[in-house]
């Protein structure tokens, strides 16, 4: 890969899926020369990075050639870092939540439990197993995240920028899962302004924050621009989030890829939870959620008392609020005319989604 002297990067997505290959592919060889499960979870990571939208990638390069960068090399590797960092925080959340799927399918905890199993080892040793192998996989994709960034060709003091602003995005992504298991729990009393917090800190951060950031970082913008840019992928992040839990609520399960149960057998504790406990009626179905055998007709029973309150209702206006919000921002900003019109067109494809 070279840089292109016009500033046109050319292909960049096709480059970018081919690089994050290669660089997964390395790393499956390298592991040959270890025991034969070691390899299987390498090629586990790269079935894992075959699939997915790629959000965060896309986003970082768009954002950079909207920009005006021309290093294509730095931007590619740039991305596959987002892109590993978001596997890594997805199998570590699938071990926080106890999940053996993902949209469908087993996940690396589901697969090499399944496989134990079949070969006569204990539910309980196979499910250990996988979960042992989950944790390893993801720590690897966060060393392997952090080694792409620290390897980039650039200038000194632009990688310190970059790094820092890695380490920043993992601390604080980190504070958000942390608060949302703590939520989870129910121990106090949980108010809206607490979950978006959390939402904040655990979505906004990673998938949109740093992406741009970064983006604007390898293309030499200024700090004025970066701090424009830091607002408006604050509150992206947060209306994705709250879509995510609309969805996961009221979605279609043949467009999520996602049982509408789960997040209430998990109790997961999202802004239309928050508010629908102020109802009076949530103190009818309070004790089935959380319940991991939550059948179909009291989960729909839950949901029920949740659009009910009026809960959907605000969360919908406040997705409507938010996006009314970033538009205003990004027509304020003194961003180059390509992405202001890349940032408008992701808020609507945040709220529009269905999957």
């Amino acid at each position: 890969m070279t840089s292109d002297s016009t500033g046109r990067l050319d292909d960049v997505a096709l480059t970018f899926e081919t690089r994050l290959l290669e660089v997964l592919a390395q790393q499956r060889e390298r592991s040959r020369s270890f025991p034969a499960p070691y390899t299987q979870l390498w090629e586990s990571l790269e079935r894992m990075a075959r699939g997915g939208k790629k959000i965060r990638p896309r986003l970082l390069v768009d954002a950079y050639q909207a920009l005006g960068g021309i290093d294509e090399r730095a931007a590619v590797d740039a991305a596959c870092a987002m892109e590993l960092l978001h596997i890594a925080l997805v199998i570590h959340d699938d071990v926080i939540d106890k999940d053996l799927m993902r949209r469908g399918e087993m996940n690396i905890s589901g697969r090499f439990a399944s496989e134990a199993m079949l070969r006569g080892t204990s539910r309980r040793d196979a499910n250990a197993w996988g979960e042992a192998s989950s944790i390893l996989a993801g720590d690897l994709m966060l060393t392997l995240a952090h080694s792409l960034l620290a390897r980039l060709d650039i200038p000194n003091g632009q990688r310190q920028s970059v790094l820092d602003i890695f380490d920043a995005t993992v601390f604080e992504s980190a504070a958000g899962e942390h608060y949302d298991v703590w939520l989870s729990m129910h121990l106090e009393p949980t108010n809206p302004q607490d979950v978006l917090a959390m939402v904040d800190q655990k979505t906004a951060a990673y998938s949109f924050q740093a992406p741009l950031v970064l983006a604007a970082v390898l293309a030499g913008a200024t700090t004025s621009l970066i701090e424009e840019l830091t607002i408006i992928a604050r509150q992206i992040g947060v209306i994705y989030q709250l879509r995510d839990d609309v969805l996961g609520l009221f979605g279609d399960e043949r467009d999520t890829g996602k049982s509408a149960l789960s997040d209430l057998r998990e109790g997961k504790e999202t802004l239309l939870i928050a508010y629908a406990r102020s109802d009076p009626a949530w103190r009818e179905v309070e004790s089935l959620f959380g319940d991991d055998a939550l059948s179909v007709a009291d989960g729909h029973r839950l949901r029920g008392v949740i659009e009910e309150s009026g809960a959907l209702v605000f969360v919908e206006s406040l997705i409507t609020e938010r996006c009314e919000k970033v538009y205003e921002l990004v027509q304020e900003a003194s961003l180059p005319t390509a992405l202001r019109e890349l940032l408008t067109t992701s808020t609507t494809a945040c709220n529009s989604r269905i999957s």
